[in-house]
């Protein structure tokens, strides 16, 4: 599988850009804590502060769940799979492998559908006109506080999707751990 090589270097380049974003997201989260902490101190409470910290989470969580498919290091019940025979073990493994990338390629799948960049690219990437023709109205929902449309927030689902199919096919081509 020599050819396929060049999708575990992505992979891995990949996983080492979630882990400084995941970083970066936490260190932007626990500052936004901070400053939450200070201005509801002194009775001046800033409500976007609140939101903000929650998307930074969601980014985080997104990323991570993207990054945690490529170390391997997600929550698993080994229960059953400790229990069956050595050479069973490889094969459930791969199966579990298998079904990580189906349910990724899914998620990307149906991230394609709900922000439909083809219907948007032809309507001239206008969204009045885009909502019009599609009846989805992804692009106009405003966030509470902070006043940006939610299809920023949103976007965390497709890069997590498009990060979870590369990691599930890396690990695929892989095949599990010794």
């Amino acid at each position: 599988m020599k050819p396929m090589r060049w999708i575990l270097g992505l992979s891995n380049a990949t996983l080492r850009f979630e882990k400084l974003v995941i970083m970066a997201l936490a260190a932007i989260l626990f500052l936004l804590v901070l400053f939450n902490i200070v201005t509801r101190a002194v009775g001046e409470a800033l409500f976007w502060v609140d939101e903000l910290a929650i998307y930074t989470m969601i980014w985080m969580a997104m990323i991570g769940a993207s990054a945690m498919v490529r170390m391997r290091s997600g929550v698993a019940v080994t229960l059953v799979t400790d229990s069956l025979p050595r050479a069973l073990q490889r094969p459930v493994a791969r199966l579990v492998d298998l079904i990580t990338a189906a349910l990724a390629v899914v998620i990307l799948w149906v991230s394609w559908q709900w922000y439909d960049p083809v219907a948007l690219a032809l309507s001239g990437f206008d969204f009045e006109a885009f909502a019009r023709s599609t009846l989805k109205f992804i692009y106009f929902e405003p966030t509470n506080t902070i006043g940006v449309s939610k299809f920023w927030i949103w976007l965390a689902v497709p890069f997590m999707a498009i990060g979870m199919t590369l990691h599930a096919m890396a690990n695929l081509i892989e095949g599990p751990p010794e």
